[in-house]
């Protein structure tokens, strides 16, 4: 046994992860109890995670921790847990349960390690996946108004500026917000149409407001100027009377 760890590691050392790999999860078993168990495992963790099996190295990765919590290992390995499901982190488009299942790892390797030298970097990958989910639903809100539903891109929209208050996407999204509630409130039935129309003055307000010299001012003010004249319309008012 204690030829087939030396060689177990020699493999690995040589970057030849699927023989090390092989060796090692017999030696796993062989050791349990033993001190050479956790060095064992140690190993076989990381050959699952170079071998770009990232859910098994996740679950390894993790079950390590949950098995040695003493390990002078640790903390790396609980930042390892974490950066697994970062790399298997899809494009904004697809589903994002890994992400945020990476940013809920992250987080818990900053409480339990906050002045470990991996905490920076876990920081900075954290803003990387919370993006993914700005992006997301950034363009989940924009398909509703491609799609002309509009009662749903600004309910969208409303989302996207409550759960990312500082969004980079923050000034074209209360633009496209204001454009799509003016088309929403024009096309709605007379007896709500006037409600409406005092909503997009509202998100006039708010976008000119955040951002006074928008790229978009010139066509939000169309749009404000447009939802005032038809607020004025007396027939209008005595309709929502």
């Amino acid at each position: 046994m204690e030829a087939k760890y030396n060689a177990a590691v020699k493999y690995y050392d040589k970057k030849d992860y699927y023989h090390a790999l092989q060796l090692f999860e017999e030696l796993i078993s062989v050791y349990k109890g033993t001190q050479k168990a956790e060095q064992s495992y140690y190993y076989y963790s990381y050959c699952t995670y170079k071998v770009d099996d990232y859910q098994t190295a996740a679950y390894h990765f993790n079950n390590f921790i949950q098995t040695f919590p003493n390990s002078k290992h640790a903390e790396e390995i609980q930042f390892m847990y974490a950066y697994c499901y970062y790399l298997d982190s899809p494009i904004p488009s697809l589903d994002q349960t890994s992400t945020r299942d990476a940013i809920d790892k992250f987080q818990i390797f900053i409480n339990r390690y906050p002045q470990g030298e991996k905490v920076a970097e876990a920081n900075k990958l954290i803003d990387e996946l919370r993006m993914k989910l700005e992006t997301k639903a950034f363009n989940n809100a924009k398909l509703y108004y491609r799609t002309e539903n509009y009662k749903a891109a600004v309910v969208a929209f409303e989302n996207l500026l409550k759960d990312f208050p500082a969004t980079v996407y923050k000034e074209e999204a209360l633009f496209i917000s204001l454009r799509s509630q003016y088309i929403y409130a024009n096309n709605s039935v007379e007896t709500k149409r006037a409600d409406r129309l005092k909503t997009t003055l509202e998100l006039y307000y708010k976008l000119v407001d955040n951002f006074p010299q928008s790229r978009y001012l010139r066509d939000a003010e169309k749009i404000f100027d447009a939802a005032k004249e038809k607020l004025a319309d007396k027939s209008l008012a005595g309709k929502n009377s």
